[in-house]
This record gives C-alpha cells, sequence and structure tokens, in this order.
C-alpha cells in the first residue's frame, strides 16, 4: 500500500447517472491523450440517494463500454459510508480499480480519540489489499493529528491482512498471467517445470493411496499371486508416480513390478540415475518411448498417468490413454485415474480481457489459456461439460464432445469469458479436483482454463447466459470451438481450430 513512484494520469470527476456524454467527452480525451492512465473517480453508493436502485457498477459498465473497453481506463473507487450489499462489493474486485478513496467523514472515533473504520470497511478494504492498489484520504482531517493519524491506521490494516498460505504464496507470480497450454506429444517440460509439479503436497499423496486402495482390490480378487503385479507409470517425468507406487506397494505389503515410461530423453536420464541410487533395480524398469509405439513384454495390472490439463481433457489424456489401454490386462485392469469430468462457469475479468485484448488479433481471442484467476469474479455456479472414463470400452472410440449450458446471473454483470476446470476420479473415492466445489485444498499443480470471448456482454441481473461448447476431433489435432448464444448472440470462436489446437 502506498506509492513508491509517479504515474501520470489524469482524475476525472463522477459521471451523472446518464452518461453518454460523459463518456463522448472522456473517449475523445483518451484518443488524445497518447496513452496516459484516466481514472474515473466513482462512488460505491450514489450520495445523495444511497437507496438508489441505479447502481453505479451500471453507469461505470456504461461508460467504459461506450469506450470500447479501453486499456487507459481505470477506476478511482471511492469508498461511502454506507456500503452497498456484498455481492455489490465483490462486483468491484474484478474492475481495474487503481485509487481508493477514502474521505475523513466515513471514519469513526474510537474510545482513544483516534480514526478507525467499521468492521465492514475494514473487511472491504482489507479483500482489496491483495490487488494493487493506492488508497488515499480525502477531506479536512476531523482527529487530532491531522492526516497523519488516518495513514497510520491503513498502515496498521495493511500490516494485520490475512497472510498468503503456502499454496497461495506459490501462486502470487502467476495471478492472472496468461499461459499457452502444453502440447504434450510435441513438448518436452523443462527439469525447472518438472521441480515444480514434484512440490504439490497433495496430489502424489492422493495417487499414493489411489495406487494402495487399487493393489487391495486386485489382491482381494486374485488371492495369492506369487508373481509382482505389474504397474505400468506413463509419462513418469522425474520420477514422483513411481515413488507414490512404490510407497502404496509397501504400506500394502503387496509387491509390484513398475514399468516407468517417458517419452522425454531428460526425464529417462533422471529415472535411470533414480533407478541405481534409490535401490530400484529389481522393481523397476525404464523405457525410454513415446506410448504410441511401446509394446510391452506383459499386461499391466494398473496402468498410472498425470495426463490430464486443466479442463481434464486439454492435454490429450483421452487419447493418450486410449492408445495405452492396450497395455492393460483385458478384464481386469485398472487405469489410474478412472474417469475425469470438465466443469465451466461464467467469468467477469477485466484483467484477463485487456491481457487478451494487447495482443492485437482475433487469433489470440480464439485461444484458451492457463491462468491462476485473481482478478475475476464467478458469475453463476459452474456446470458440468463432460466425462472421460478408462479403460474406454466403446466401438469406435470417439473423443468428441459437445456440451450446451444456461448460467443464470444474480446481478448486473460484464461477460469477459468462461473458467474450465476438472474433478478426476483416481480410483474408489479418491479424487484430484480444481473444481470449485470439490476442490483439492493446496494442490497447485494446475490452474483453470480461461475461454475468452472478444467482445464483453453486459448481462442484466436475472437474464441467461448461453454457452455452446464442442471438443472437436479431426486426423492430426485436437480443438474447441465455443459460442455464446445469449443475452446476445457472439461468433463462433477458433472454427476448425484456426488459431489453436492440440497436434495429435
Amino acid at each position: 500500500m502506498g506509492a513508491s513512484h509517479l504515474v501520470p494520469c489524469r482524475h476525472r470527476p463522477p459521471p451523472g447517472r446518464s452518461c453518454n456524454n460523459y463518456a463522448r467527452c472522456l473517449y475523445s480525451q483518451i484518443a488524445a491523450s497518447g496513452g496516459t492512465s484516466i481514472y474515473v473517480h466513482m462512488p460505491l453508493t450514489w450520495k445523495d440517494d444511497p437507496d438508489s436502485d441505479k447502481d453505479p457498477w451500471e453507469t461505470w459498465n456504461s461508460v467504459r463500454m461506450l469506450c470500447e473497453h479501453h486499456f487507459c481506463l481505470f477506476v478511482a473507487l471511492e469508498v461511502t459510508s454506507d456500503l452497498p450489499t456484498d455481492e455489490t462489493l465483490t462486483q468491484w474486485l474484478c474492475e481495474p480499480v487503481k485509487l481508493l478513496i477514502l474521505p475523513t467523514s466515513i471514519f469513526l472515533t474510537n474510545t482513544s480519540g483516534f480514526p478507525v473504520l467499521s468492521k465492514r470497511h475494514q473487511n472491504f478494504l482489507r479483500s482489496f489489499f491483495w490487488y494493487n492498489v493506492e488508497v488515499a484520504v480525502s477531506g479536512r482531517p476531523r482527529h487530532e493529528g491531522g492526516l497523519l493519524v488516518y495513514s497510520q491506521y491503513l498502515q496498521h490494516l495493511f500490516s494485520s491482512r490475512t497472510p498468503l498460505s503456502d499454496s497461495e504464496r506459490f501462486e502470487q507470480p502467476y495471478w492472472d498471467f496468461l499461459q499457452i497450454p502444453l502440447q504434450p506429444l510435441a513438448d518436452n517440460l523443462e527439469s525447472q517445470t518438472y521441480e515444480v509439479f514434484e512440490k504439490d503436497p497433495v496430489k502424489y499423496v492422493n495417487y499414493e493411496q489411489a495406487v494402495y486402495l487399487a493393489l487391495i482390490d486386485l489382491q482381494a480378487n486374485f488371492g495369492f499371486r506369487q508373481d509382482p503385479f505389474i504397474v505400468m507409470v506413463v509419462g513418469a517425468g522425474r520420477g514422483p508416480l513411481v515413488r507414490a507406487s512404490l510407497r502404496a506397494s509397501e504400506r500394502a505389503n503387496i509387491a509390484i513390478f513398475v514399468y516407468a515410461l517417458d517419452k522425454n530423453p531428460n526425464a529417462v536420464v533422471t529415472l535411470r540415475n533414480m533407478r541405481v541410487t534409490e535401490n530400484w533395480a529389481d522393481r523397476v524398469e525404464v523405457v525410454q518411448s513415446d506410448m504410441r509405439d511401446f509394446s510391452p513384454p506383459v499386461k499391466a495390472d494398473i496402468l498410472v498417468s498425470e495426463l490430464l490439463g486443466s479442463f481434464g481433457d486439454n492435454e490429450l489424456s483421452p487419447e493418450c490413454l486410449d492408445g495405452a489401454q492396450r497395455f492393460l490386462r483385458p478384464d481386469t485392469g485398472i487405469s489410474i485415474p478412472v474417469s475425469y469430468t470438465s466443469w465451466i462457469a461464467p467469468i467477469s475479468s477485466s484483467k484477463l480481457h485487456q491481457e487478451v485484448k494487447a495482443y492485437n488479433d482475433v487469433k489470440h481471442f480464439e485461444t484458451t489459456y492457463v491462468v491462476k484467476m485473481h482478478t475475476h469474479k464467478v458469475l453463476s455456479d459452474a456446470q458440468e461439460c463432460w466425462t472421460f472414463s478408462h479403460p474406454n470400452r466403446e466401438v469406435p472410440i470417439d473423443n468428441s464432445r459437445q456440451s450446451r449450458h444456461r448460467f443464470q446471473v444474480k446481478r448486473s454483470s460484464c461477460l469477459h469469458g468462461f473458467a474450465g476446470y476438472f474433478d478426476a476420479l483416481l480410483y474408489a473415492d479418491v479424487h484430484i479436483s480444481i473444481y470449485p466445489e470439490t476442490f483439492s485444498t493446496g494442490m497447485f499443480s494446475w490452474f483453470p482454463l480461461f475461454f475468452p470471448i472478444r467482445t464483453p456482454m453486459f448481462v442484466g441481473k436475472g437474464e441467461e447466459i448461453e454457452l455452446q461448447l464442442s471438443r472437436c476431433v479431426g486426423d492430426k489435432k485436437v480443438w474447441y470451438e465455443w459460442a455464446v448464444v445469449a443475452p446476445s448472440v457472439g461468433p463462433v470462436n477458433n472454427v476448425n481450430g484456426r488459431s489453436f489446437s492440440i497436434g495429435l
């Protein structure tokens, strides 16, 4: 909190509730400003009528839409003595608020005579402290000590904010940072990427438990068996799934033999070294091969993989596992994961829209992005899209999918795109999930998938957002197409995979 440098900007007074001419004059200034930031002064409630049905957010939204969502346009948000509903307050968290203005008139006086804010005002300020905003106090001082005592109090509030958890500290550098999803059959992960994923405190614990339960069930079905059960880890990386499988074997006191398969030569070197240093020679065979080309000498009892993407299937897990299921025993083989479901929800995020818009082309609006969404608001509960199960016994196998969704919006909002999640059933009752309702707390290996739309849409309270989503499969690629068809009709994005696809 506080400024360490000066940023060129212009502060404009609040618009009236009818803002068309205001926006016209503002856009004229933006066009002539040469990139200077312009802060539009907006109150949380209208001072002359705090109970008015007209929401200041709707006025702000009209201004920015008339100015074509220009990247130079920001909000200077005045915190009023009467606060609106919590739903309205959270709406401002997904807007480009750069300055919070606190009039001295909203401060109370504590028993020692110093300025304080009400609990509700305190909570609102704390919610903004992780959003890189400046805070300004306006008006004449109403307490002894002048403006200094207000500043000291705000510094105290800032220092008492809830600290980030370990996983949140890991995620913070990635807040609202767009990442292109992996091309799993073309890209080899770098060592640093493996190292980051291996630090996940949740994922491999759950995989270990899934393998453990699968081994218990297999032994119950087969009874005593002299030969070890065969576990094949496809996409073994630098060995965390191999370690998890061996730990599960030791816990269950059931012998296994592991085939650790990976196409990345650097990962294979690490695996071979681990086979020596961790005394795996009699329990692990390392294989450098693309899973599409591998011909195993025996059938597997358990096939373990972590090929999931942020949307479940967006890194070709269905196609890869469909090809690898030939490794499994036909009647008793177990795949871990057993299944995974994709979920999607509409979001408002001016920040993410501006990040995509900065590329200044259609291609980037027709690309999906892995992103740890921070400056955003989910407008309606996520809905299920589709599920993939393994092993897949369908003949013929068809991994194309379509879904249609209707989301009802509780308050007026601006739609900027959609957030995609997954929930994976590893085995029995063991899940890993980034779907908010079943989120695996502490897991950071996956961030949501962002589906942007080119033109933001105003959605009135009680209106429905209707989305048509398709997963398309061709001979050489897989891609998504999506279109908003209500409250207004938008274009089909990424038709025929023209802007982004995942190569087979």
